[in-house]
């Protein structure tokens, strides 16, 4: 293990033995049928919910790098498509941040990054034979803004996402938590 492992399971045995779940007990299906994406950056963890007025049970929350769709049969979108029909979700908000490190993302220096790190050229380049182009597959976007309509279109022209299910973009500024529309 690690330190910061260790850390973490000393923690949950004071969590556990002083019942600290109680306050967090609730259904698995969403209070609000509301499913929100967003990005994965860590000023959001508690900041998001308590912008938008969410508690635990109210809403399902998917996060990744960037907040987007970038794939219309990928792991996000599989996660909406299971939250509308087995969740009972009925509105989705796409939502996305100033300042926010996928905006124009350098996947040439994050490629760097890994054979920094050992991942030889060979493997990288086998990828392109799989048909995976890992230039694309990395980016990020020009604009949050566009990013977030882009997302919100794609949801809603997915064929699989049935049409009363309300689809909003929104904006959220990490400083202060404060929600504009897109």
């Amino acid at each position: 293990m690690s330190l910061l492992m260790d850390e973490i399971f000393a923690h949950n045995e004071v969590f556990i033995k002083n019942k600290g779940y109680e306050h967090y007990c609730t259904d698995k299906l969403p209070n609000k049928k509301l499913a929100v994406i967003s990005c994965m950056d860590a000023r959001l963890i508690e900041l998001l919910p308590a912008a938008m007025g969410l508690r635990n049970g109210d809403a399902k929350l998917i996060k990744n790098a960037g907040g987007n769709i970038t794939n219309p049969f990928g792991s996000a979108m599989r996660s909406l498509l299971v939250c509308i029909y087995e969740m009972g979700v009925e509105e989705i908000a796409v939502v996305g941040h100033h300042g926010c490190g996928m905006l124009n993302f350098d996947s040439k220096a994050v490629i760097e990054k890994m054979q920094a790190r050992g991942i030889p050229r060979e493997r990288l380049t086998m990828l392109s034979y799989c048909g995976v182009n890992l230039h694309n597959w990395l980016s990020g976007f020009a604009c949050v803004e566009t990013s977030v309509r882009d997302t919100v279109n794609l949801i809603k022209q997915h064929p699989l996402v049935p049409e009363d299910v309300k689809v909003h973009g929104l904006l959220i500024d990490p400083a202060t938590g404060s929600l504009s529309r897109v």
